[in-house]
């Protein structure tokens, strides 16, 4: 009896040996995958939102708490542009991650959404191409620009029934501008623009289960 008993347990541990051994090997391939895949959509974002470069140089800022990386494209001896993956926790859905392409004077060039969970049909649009946030910044001075929507009394476009979406577009890119004066020497060190898109109906509307 004990021998059957010992043998039931051998036969137990060894089981849930190898199954603790096989999930831990799916997550470590998971987790290559996942970090892979991830790697090649930061590359190919930067490219896009950039002309031509041969290299890249990499940096990181810290503004609002929030780590901002900064990629530094070079061709030949010329600086071409600065990509800047920026995000902001101020979303209808929670965080958003973008990448933001400067040229060397500032204008704004580009953006690509890499990461957001917002309202499919509604905040989800900010991916479009050609979109009502991307076309009321691309291709303007970034240090002309008041990240602030029309429902706010700035003079951007928000898309419709998504103004928290759109608030929270736009303080991302205005974290990223942060980064790029930094990066380029414009400035010394970011004053971060925690709050800067967003108002307490905003916040209200959010609770409420509402994107305006």
């Amino acid at each position: 009896m004990k021998s059957t008993l010992f043998n039931m347990v051998a036969v137990l541990f060894t089981i849930t040996l190898i199954a603790s051994a096989g999930v831990g090997a799916v997550n470590m391939l998971t987790e290559d995958a996942i970090a892979e895949a991830k790697a090649l959509a930061t590359k190919e974002a930067v490219a896009n939102v950039l002309p031509a470069f041969d290299n890249n140089e990499q940096s990181e800022q810290v503004i609002d708490d929030m780590p901002i990386k900064v990629y530094k494209a070079v061709k030949g001896n010329d600086v071409v542009g600065y990509a800047v993956e920026s995000m902001t926790k101020n979303g209808f859905g929670g965080v958003i991650r973008l990448m933001v392409g400067f040229s060397p004077e500032g204008e704004i060039l580009n953006v690509n959404v890499l990461e957001q969970a917002e309202t499919p049909g509604l905040g989800t649009k900010m991916c479009d191409e050609g979109n009502a946030l991307l076309s009321s910044i691309k291709g303007k001075n970034s240090g002309d620009v008041e990240f602030k929507v029309k429902k706010d009394g700035g003079e951007l476009d928000a898309l419709t029934a998504a103004t928290i979406s759109s608030r929270a577009y736009y303080d991302a890119v205005a974290r990223a501008r942060e980064a790029y004066w930094v990066a380029c020497g414009g400035k010394a060190s970011a004053d971060g623009v925690s709050g800067a898109t967003s108002t307490n109906e905003g916040s209200n509307a959010q609770k409420g289960g509402e994107n305006e």
